[in-house]
């Protein structure tokens, strides 16, 4: 067998273990996920006829197309907080260890984790996205190719915060540490345009909300599906999703590949 299809075979097997643990153990996958559909269902029914204020009037149906796209990746950041815990629950059971000394491909321990951990976001956007659609939320001027496009970018984005959140599972001491050091992939689209635009922030606080990685994704995924302007924020989106990605997998297997304690 060939070193190629070693690592496939491997892979699916740990992809397999890792949803069927997400089968039997749903209550945090479920947990995570409410999270955004509390803040949708709060924000548009109860804050929604004076939060469109700030985005030109247009009542409460205005501001669900406005959040919707913003909610969509704040799920993506809730749910990958599931893969920090699952990882370091993993690691803290020695299971990591024993797989090392398996005669398995290597990287299939957490390539299981990865895919598995994106095909959860992916399957919590289309929920949100649903409860979106019941409460009003429309996008009737994109075509095939734009939400071909917003499909592509929500995958690539919900696979860069993976591997960050496996990093930061391979890096803590227990499951409640990951849960913690997660967070702020849950809190960062609060400071973002996902609510509100930007230039209805503090002025020194508008570059913090700007120059971050949720706020041009964002942008971009109201340009695609609602015919907003996207500017240069496609292009920046695709590379702080690239970096991400990198920066967690380089992270992820240099904890994986260090001798363990």
């Amino acid at each position: 067998m060939s070193s190629l299809s070693l690592a496939v075979r491997d892979s699916t097997t740990m992809l397999r273990r890792n949803l069927l643990h997400a089968r039997r153990y749903p209550s945090l996958t479920l947990n995570l996920l409410l999270t955004p559909i509390m803040l949708l269902l709060l924000f548009v029914y109860v804050f929604g006829d004076t939060m469109s204020a700030g985005i030109g009037g247009g009542g409460r149906g205005a501001y669900i197309a406005y959040i919707v796209p913003g909610l969509l990746l704040m799920t993506i950041g809730s749910t990958v907080v599931g893969a920090a815990v699952s990882v370091c629950t993993d690691m803290a059971e020695g299971l990591m260890a024993r797989f090392r000394t398996m005669a398995i491909h290597r990287g299939s321990v957490i390539i299981g984790h990865v895919v598995g951990s994106v095909l959860q976001s992916l399957v919590s956007v289309l929920l949100v996205g649903a409860v979106g659609v019941a409460i009003g939320f429309r996008s009737t001027d994109a075509t095939a190719l734009e939400w071909l496009a917003a499909f592509g970018l929500l995958a690539l984005f919900a696979l860069a915060l993976t591997w960050i959140a496996v990093g930061m599972g391979m890096a803590s001491p227990n499951a409640e540490a990951a849960g913690n050091s997660a967070m702020p992939l849950i809190l960062l689209p609060l400071i973002s345009s996902a609510f509100v635009p930007l230039d209805s922030m503090p002025g020194w606080f508008q570059p913090i909300a700007e120059y971050q990685p949720f706020t041009p994704a964002i942008e971009t995924l109201r340009g695609l599906l609602l015919g907003t302007g996207i500017g240069n924020n496609g292009w920046i989106a695709v590379a702080w999703c690239l970096g991400l990605t990198v920066l967690g997998y380089r992270w992820s297997k240099a904890q994986f590949d260090r001798d363990p304690k």
